[in-house]
């Protein structure tokens, strides 16, 4: 959503009706992953794209009609259908989408502000939320809609008990998942729900400007990471060193940490290989909603720096979240290649993938 979000702002601002189609579902060569959006105005424009050009005219032509309409349609294009050749899919990818008018999000009950205002703070204030989409009750198709921003107040109406249900599933995506259809029982019938996980762009937090950290800095930006760099000596936290950082920090880890505000969307890696500068870092980051902590050092590092994080007081549940030795074991000991396989096991757990699952 964040991507079309300016054009759809602007069409709305200009009284024009809008349409929104979102992947639901895909298989085989899918060129967009779920939750990928495009937006359409009554006038026929569109902004984002949910095949990389395949589909998009079809899509244009079915949200007009869904707009005429009023009401939202589920779609589905892939090589068993006949059309599919001509909307361009023949590779072999398949997707469902669904095209919902943006009026409906913009609903709201009196004194009440709609799912699409929180969706919209939530965006701007660069905070992550899930928008629940009851998609069908029993075989009834139905679209009712709730979205769910971390730390702020959910909006939207759901059926008596779904609420519940759906909340707690957004906090554990929230927590680290990715979007997807999800089938839940309710009084005896089965609801099909698509969960859409909105997530910031996320914030890499390096914590000491050492010859790993440059490398992770880099190779971060090019990954479209926001980078910040953690480092209370100034030799080391000189923003000469990172030109590619966003933002150099020269404060303690501890007040750092808590000043930049750690989100589901940021990750955290210790690189410094000083306890003074490490430690503090890793207590607020394993108690914070992170989806990354990675700390560097050897096994027998790691050992020593787990006695010294359980006497600060950390928990066995909170410790399992601390990946250490960093990274995926490419087995590279340059820093480049150190910085590699960090960015790989971030780039693994952010996506959900079973690459950055430790046995």
């Amino acid at each position: 959503m964040r991507d079309i979000l300016p054009d759809v702002e602007r069409w709305l601002g200009e009284g024009k009706a809008v349409a929104v189609a979102t992947i639901i579902k895909t298989w085989g060569s899918s060129p967009r992953a779920v939750g990928s959006k495009m937006a359409i105005c009554s006038d026929g424009s569109m902004a984002g794209s949910v095949s990389g050009g395949c589909v998009e005219a079809a899509v244009v032509q079915e949200a007009l009609g869904v707009l005429k309409a009023g009401k939202p349609k589920q779609l589905h294009y892939g090589v068993s259908d006949e059309k599919a050749w001509d909307v361009g899919l023949a590779c072999g990818g398949q997707i469902d989408l669904l095209v919902e008018p943006l009026a409906g999000l913009q609903a709201h009950a009196a004194g009440k502000v709609s799912p699409l205002e929180v969706l919209v703070q939530a965006l701007r204030d660069e905070r992550p939320a899930v928008r629940a989409v009851m998609l069908r009750r029993g075989d009834v198709p139905a679209v009712e809609h709730a979205v769910f921003p971390w730390d702020a107040e959910p909006a939207g109406s759901l059926p008596s008990g779904l609420w519940e249900i759906a909340g707690a599933e957004a906090d554990r995506l929230l927590s680290g998942g990715v979007s997807g259809i999800q089938t839940h029982s309710l009084h005896g019938e089965s609801v099909e729900m698509f969960y859409d996980l909105e997530l910031p762009p996320p914030t890499l937090v390096i914590i000491g400007g050492v010859h790993i950290g440059i490398e992770l800095a880099r190779q971060a930006k090019l990954l479209g990471f926001r980078v910040i760099v953690v480092d209370p000596r100034r030799a080391f936290g000189d923003p000469a060193r990172f030109p590619m950082a966003d933002r150099v920090v020269t404060e303690w880890p501890g007040e750092a940490l808590a000043a930049i505000g750690l989100t589901p969307s940021t990750a955290v890696t210790a690189v410094s290989h000083d306890p003074k500068i490490d430690d503090p870092a890793l207590v607020s980051a394993l108690r914070s909603p992170a989806f990354y902590i990675g700390a560097l050092g050897s096994a027998e590092t790691n050992r020593q720096r787990t006695q010294r994080l359980k006497e600060a007081g950390l928990s066995e549940a909170e410790l399992s979240r601390l990946r250490a030795p960093i990274g995926l074991d490419l087995g590279g000991r340059a820093p480049a290649e150190i910085a590699l396989a960090a960015m790989a096991e971030i780039v693994a757990a952010r996506s959900g993938s079973p690459l950055a699952i430790r046995r």
